[in-house]
């Protein structure tokens, strides 16, 4: 009994240790202010889906594009592109996020209209 309850404390310990491991936090200050923004062509969007536009990263030790893309677009929101906020002498990025807005129009779609076939006939299966 007493090898399984040692072999239980060691099991918790090791679980206990991993867990706080998982939880530990980096932080670094960027202190170097991101390009302006690069100049992208919007694609023309299907209806229910939105421009996301692109912002810059941070990667390593230096800033890098991220492209736009599409999304789906959501009833009642808009979309809030990522942004640099500069705090204190540091920049902080805040990711894209969708936002509540009473301005947000329902989606509408159109429905798509069914082709119509004549089976390789000419004029529609009439002859002359």
């Amino acid at each position: 009994m007493k090898h399984i309850n040692m072999v239980r404390t060691l099991v918790l310990s090791v679980a206990l240790a991993a867990g706080t491991a998982a939880f530990a936090q980096i932080s670094f200050n960027i202190v170097v202010a991101p390009p302006a923004p690069m100049y992208e062509t919007v694609p023309v969007m299907q209806p229910g889906y939105i421009w996301a536009p692109g912002y810059w990263a941070w990667n390593n030790d230096r800033h890098v594009w991220v492209r736009g893309r599409t999304i789906v677009q959501r009833d009642g929101y808009r979309w809030a592109p990522d942004r640099w906020e500069q705090q204190g002498g540091s920049y902080v990025r805040q990711p894209g996020r969708w936002e509540r807005s009473l301005e947000a129009r329902p989606i509408k779609y159109q429905k798509m209209k069914k082709p119509k076939h004549n089976n390789g006939r000419r004029n529609n299966g009439k002859n002359g």
